[in-house]
């Protein structure tokens, strides 16, 4: 399945089936009870989802929308669920899957640990750069969700944008 910019792959709170992304990206937003929209999480290429439900069923945590075009295979939950009791090394696998996403969010606390906001959005923008090529990240996250990501004020977000857009001219 293909899944263009902006369109939703699933809604926090419903049910279905799980799902491995083949290419692009996807963020997973959360609407607190107060209708706070929060950015959780980026699914990168080769991950299946929702990592909450690899191993049992559970509503999505989440909203997933695509950040840029996305290849999408859709995957039965039943059919899944099936597998993982009837092949055990389908269960390593999903191990596997997770000991990366582990890693990726050690990377992740490396970004929102630097002192420097600076270098916070420096670090980020690396890390987005070796999963897709866009010129500036504004054109696949907004400034609220970049502060999200790392820890920052939108403002400081703005601020630190601009200064790179000044320091390239």
């Amino acid at each position: 399945m293909i899944l263009h910019k902006g369109e939703t792959l699933f809604r926090q709170g419903e049910t279905g089936p799980l799902y491995h992304l083949k290419s692009g990206l996807l963020k997973i937003n959360r609407v607190h009870a107060d209708g706070t929209l929060t950015l959780v999480n980026v699914i990168v290429p080769g991950e299946t989802i929702p990592h909450h439900s690899l191993l049992s069923p559970n509503p999505y945590y989440g909203t997933a929308v695509a950040l840029v075009t996305c290849e999408v295979e859709v995957l039965s939950a039943a059919d899944w669920y099936r597998e993982l009791e009837e092949n055990h090394e389908k269960c390593r696998e999903i191990a596997l899957q997770l000991q990366g996403k582990l890693r990726m969010m050690q990377q992740r606390i490396d970004q929102l640990s630097e002192v420097s906001p600076a270098e916070r959005l420096r670090k980020l923008q690396l890390w987005f750069q070796s999963f897709v090529p866009v010129a500036s990240l504004s054109e696949v996250l907004t400034q609220d969700e970049i502060g999200q990501f790392i820890g920052l004020r939108r403002e400081t977000v703005n601020r630190l944008l601009r200064a790179q857009s000044g320091a390239r001219k």
